[in-house]
């Protein structure tokens, strides 16, 4: 596991697939080859009004680490991560009379992978409730697991695919991290992040 990065893409009008269409075009023509799918999913649960102080908890998954769910416990004053094995699923139905599902807020980034030398590329279709929202790309730098020593080449790659669209600064929950070792956990908390402002985006449909 090294750095990964995620960068939002414009769609420019163009529908989510010929946008994917794009990006994959544009990743070959560097060398890229495709190493199946990815998907990255995310099921928020919030704690009936009956325990006091709200809590939330949000539940992820990610393919790369398919035998781990992922979770967020959101107290208003600090957030708290875990990662557990499958059986944490099971708790959760198990605790449907404390915490209750959003199900019109379940996001899902799911896509083509490929791989180019050290790097890891995912070009993710967003969907919020079935809803199409955007694009998002992952990159992964392989041989790095400090962010301040190579987020500029990281910059550089993504900026040779995605264009000037890439920020001159890295993703905002990587700003206070760039001097700590990355771990699996700093994916889904960009992750997150992202599915966050997704969410609070207007609507626009699925778009095929």
């Amino acid at each position: 596991m090294g750095v990964t990065i995620l960068q939002q893409f414009p769609t420019e009008n163009r529908t989510g697939p010929d946008t994917i269409e794009l990006l994959s075009k544009r990743i070959k023509a560097l060398g890229a080859m495709q190493h199946g799918n990815f998907l990255v999913d995310c099921e928020t649960y919030t704690s009936v009004p009956q325990l006091g102080h709200q809590r939330t908890v949000h539940v992820l998954h990610n393919s790369e680490q398919p035998a781990t769910v992922f979770s967020i416990l959101d107290t208003g004053t600090k957030t708290i991560p875990l990662a557990t094995d499958g059986l944490f699923d099971l708790l959760m139905m198990k605790m449907s009379s404390f915490y209750t599902s959003k199900k019109q807020t379940k996001a899902e980034s799911k896509g083509p992978r490929f791989e180019i030398g050290d790097f890891c590329v995912k070009l993710g279709t967003i969907t919020v409730s079935s809803n199409f929202k955007g694009i998002l790309v992952e990159v992964e730098y392989k041989p790095c697991v400090v962010p301040a020593m190579c987020w500029d080449l990281m910059k550089e790659f993504l900026q040779g695919f995605l264009g000037f669209s890439v920020p001159s600064t890295p993703p905002t929950y990587l700003q206070n991290r760039m001097q700590e070792l990355y771990t699996p956990i700093d994916t889904i908390h960009q992750y997150l992040e992202q599915f966050m402002i997704y969410r609070k985006s207007p609507g626009i449909g699925v778009r095929t």
